[in-house]
Parts: C-alpha cells; sequence; structure tokens
C-alpha cells in the first residue's frame, strides 16, 4: 500500500514537473512606472494640442467667412457669390487637410507617437522575453488589454511547421 501511494505520489510530481508555466504583466502598471514613458506622453500631448489649435483657428476663420458671406450675401452679384462659395468651400478643403494631415492614421501625431513608444515597447518586450526564459516560464499574458493577449510564448511550443507538413507541404517555402 505504501508503494502505490509512493509511486502515486512520484507520477504526480513527473506529471508536474512536464507542464507548461504561465504567467501574466499589467504592461499599463509596468509603463506608470517608466519616465521616459510619460515624458513620451507629455510630448506626445503638447503636439496634439499645438496641433488642435491650428486646426480650430482654419475652422474658425471659415466660420467668419461664411457669417460674413451670409451678411452680405443680398448684395453680392452672381459671379461674386460664388466666388465666395468658392473660397469657403477651398478653405474648408484646406482645414480638413491639414487635420488630416495632422490627425489622421499617417499623421504627424501618429508618427510622433510610433516614434516616441516603440522603442519603449520593443524594451519591455525584450525584458519580459528575457524573464520569462530565466524563469522558465512558457507562456506570458498581458492582462491590462481589453483581450488578454500572449506576448510571449517559447518556441518550443510552436507546431506551425508541424500542421505545415501535416497538410503536405514543405515549410519554409514560402507561396508566392
Amino acid at each position: 500500500m505504501k508503494k502505490l501511494i509512493f509511486f502515486s505520489f512520484l507520477l504526480l510530481i513527473g506529471l508536474g514537473a512536464s507542464a507548461q508555466k504561465f504567467a501574466y504583466v499589467d504592461t499599463e502598471y509596468i509603463l506608470k512606472h517608466l519616465p521616459e514613458y510619460k515624458s513620451s506622453l507629455n510630448q506626445i500631448d503638447g503636439m496634439s494640442q499645438q496641433y488642435q489649435k491650428q486646426v480650430d483657428e482654419s475652422f474658425m476663420e471659415i466660420d467668419k467667412m461664411y457669417k460674413s458671406y451670409q451678411a452680405d450675401q443680398v448684395l453680392l452679384t452672381d459671379e461674386m457669390r460664388k466666388r465666395r462659395e468658392n473660397d469657403i468651400i477651398e478653405k474648408e478643403k484646406k482645414a480638413k487637410e491639414l487635420q488630416r494631415l495632422k490627425f489622421g492614421p499617417d499623421g504627424e501625431l501618429f508618427q510622433l507617437r510610433a516614434k516616441l513608444l516603440k522603442p519603449i515597447q520593443e524594451k519591455i518586450a525584450t525584458i519580459i522575453s528575457e524573464t520569462a526564459k530565466s524563469k522558465f516560464i512558457d507562456f506570458v499574458f498581458d492582462k491590462s488589454s481589453e483581450s488578454t493577449m500572449m506576448i510571449y510564448a517559447s518556441s518550443n511550443y510552436d507546431i506551425s511547421n508541424d500542421v505545415i507538413t501535416r497538410l503536405g507541404y514543405k515549410p519554409g517555402t514560402l507561396v508566392k
């Protein structure tokens, strides 16, 4: 009976030793402790306010032009009316273009954000990876994101090449 309990105990220890290890990090918490992150956010906020001021000034100028046009409209000839309408439309197009250049997906603010924050994010990812390897952790998840994301996985558990092989293809040969 004692031997059975002893072997059961050894079996459980053996299974536990080969189990995968998981961990999590809170990247928001980590970022809040980094002075360079706070400095980058302050720089981004400053530029955002500056850009917003430029855009607001453009739209206020358009608003003044439109109000002036409405006040003068009855006194203008058809030709003068069309010219002022076209001026307002052109000014509005330029203001929207300015807004897109500053705040759009490829805008200056987006590029500044990427330039300042990418090195910080890469540094954190490297440290997470090194920490996970030193603690023999197989998977690390980020709990701060809305949907839990895996931010590190041991390459020992990547079965992508096995799947490609089982599908009947050769790993490493990409389709063009």
